[in-house]
């Protein structure tokens, strides 16, 4: 059974916390598991009541399976698809086919946050919700943190994990170049049926300026999910149009919109995506998933990613709470680890994404890849990690 959540009265807030994680994703939410196992105070402060849907691709790689064990989170009961599979298709309908060497589970982030949020409440978790963060500070004399939240109150900790997404104001605030500069994409999430979808293949179809990967997810359902261009959207003037004109020209998705039910009465639409560089650490917040560095959606595995970012934190995070480690310490041995793991894999999906979109260039792509399967399964295993 969920757990009672617990909510901070204006008056009796949490002030003296070991942990704060700003943001109750994958990354957030497995962070807040593993350092409450650990034995310390955690608290994660999140702007929406669970279960909430979010834009992603709902594709996970096996290499989490350990790691979510160790939690005490095994997603088997949630019914998850098994993924074995992959297809890659070009804007005119050409494909490619790929067994995945490890392969990989789909489950809806609606019911995969929950799961976890009900574990992180039973273990102790406390949590802040609905809140946003407006400003974090450093006291360097006192080795703590102050957040305030947008409402005014207060929260303290002596360390704080940013695990907050693609973009959030507190990205200004931290004076991150890729904020200010503008991303052209935007991502659209729907939730499909469509009978006799393979539940075994994710498969990944180009258009132009862009790219739509699908796969099964828990039950019946499958999740659909796409990333554009702002340009493409504004030429098209609607989400209907821009996939009647533009995403359709590619067969294989012109069957899917034309035949398949859509369960959202509306598709979960997100914009402002940057894959630009970042950095792991900002200001004295480790920070986790995508708010540390977000690949590309051709290349996946970005749920895979944001456990392992936690992963990677909580220990170091264990030491350093225990003063086994001083923050500077904690601050580099972080930053390293976090880019020896994913620093070339981010590399590889920026590349591989320059390769596609353009209609020409794709069908190359592709035509070319279909001859060297060999390379197709090499590419893929730089984008994705072993079991952690």
């Amino acid at each position: 059974m969920p757990g009672k959540i617990v909510y901070f009265p204006d008056d009796s807030l949490l002030t003296d916390a070991d942990v704060l994680l700003i943001g109750g994703g994958l990354a957030g939410l497995a962070g807040a598991l593993d350092l409450a196992g650990r034995g310390h105070q955690v608290v994660v402060v999140e702007r929406k009541h669970y279960p909430f849907h979010r834009v992603c691709g709902e594709y996970v790689s096996h290499e989490v399976g350990p790691y979510l064990r160790r939690l005490g989170a095994d997603p088997t009961p949630l019914g998850p698809a098994s993924i074995s599979r992959f297809r890659l298709s070009s804007p005119a309908g050409r494909t490619l086919d790929s067994p995945l060497d490890l392969g990989g589970f789909g489950v809806s982030r609606y019911r995969l946050d929950q799961f976890l949020y009900e574990r992180a409440l039973a273990r102790g978790v406390r949590f802040v919700l609905p809140a946003t963060v407006a400003d974090v500070a450093f006291d360097a004399a006192a080795d703590r943190h102050l957040v305030t939240l947008a409402d005014g109150r207060q929260l303290g900790a002596r360390l704080v994990l940013g695990s907050y997404g693609k973009r959030s104001a507190l990205d200004r605030q931290l004076g991150r170049p890729f904020f200010a500069q503008r991303s052209p994409y935007l991502g659209v999430k729907h939730h499909l049926r469509l009978p006799g979808f393979p539940r075994d293949l994710i498969a990944l179809h180009n258009f132009r300026d862009g790219y739509a990967g699908i796969s099964a997810i828990e039950d019946d359902k499958l999740c659909f999910c796409y990333l554009t261009t702002r340009a493409n959207l504004k030429a098209s003037g609607t989400i209907a149009e821009l996939e009647s004109q533009v995403l359709s020209r590619n067969p294989h998705l012109a069957d899917i919109l034309k035949n398949a039910e859509r369960l959202y009465a509306q598709p979960e639409v997100i914009n402002e995506i940057s894959f630009a560089a970042k950095q792991p650490v900002e200001q004295h917040l480790l920070l986790l998933g995508d708010a540390a560095g977000l690949i590309t959606p051709l290349c996946g595995n970005g749920m895979a990613m944001a456990l392992h970012g936690a992963a990677l934190a909580a220990p170091l995070a264990d030491q350093f709470l225990r003063g086994q480690l001083a923050r500077p310490v904690l601050e580099a041995s972080y930053t390293r680890a976090w880019q020896r793991q994913f620093g070339a894999r981010l590399r590889v999906g920026r590349a591989v994404q320059r390769l596609f979109g353009g209609p020409v260039l794709s069908e190359l792509v592709v035509g070319g890849l279909r001859h060297w399967p060999a390379a197709v399964r090499a590419l893929m295993r730089q984008t994705h990690g072993a079991e952690f």
